[in-house]
């Protein structure tokens, strides 16, 4: 995992990108600290969305990290849960 917060690999700069990438950072900087430090899973949720957003884009990055928060409630599992590199768009 790379040293600072967010994902630091190359993305398009598109509009939506860059509007749910603005999203996560407002987020990071002033809801972030008055929630605290309780993530169980690495990456955390934000760093988790900004990833997600930055790789696949608004609409798929956006349903990947609420799939991911949905998983964060009381009876989800812990750990490492990295953002996929490539999404499927169709299960076989």
């Amino acid at each position: 995992m790379p040293i600072g917060r967010n994902y630091t690999g190359r993305w398009r700069l598109t509009p939506g990108r860059l509007l749910g990438i603005g999203f996560v950072r407002l987020y990071q900087i002033v809801f972030s600290p008055l929630v605290g430090g309780h993530c169980r899973h690495i990456p955390t949720c934000s760093e988790y969305a900004y990833e997600a957003v930055a790789r696949h884009g608004l609409l798929r990055g956006g349903w990947l990290s609420a799939r991911r928060v949905a998983r964060c409630g009381p009876f989800g599992k812990a750990g490492l849960d990295p953002v996929p590199t490539e999404c499927r768009r169709h299960r076989h």
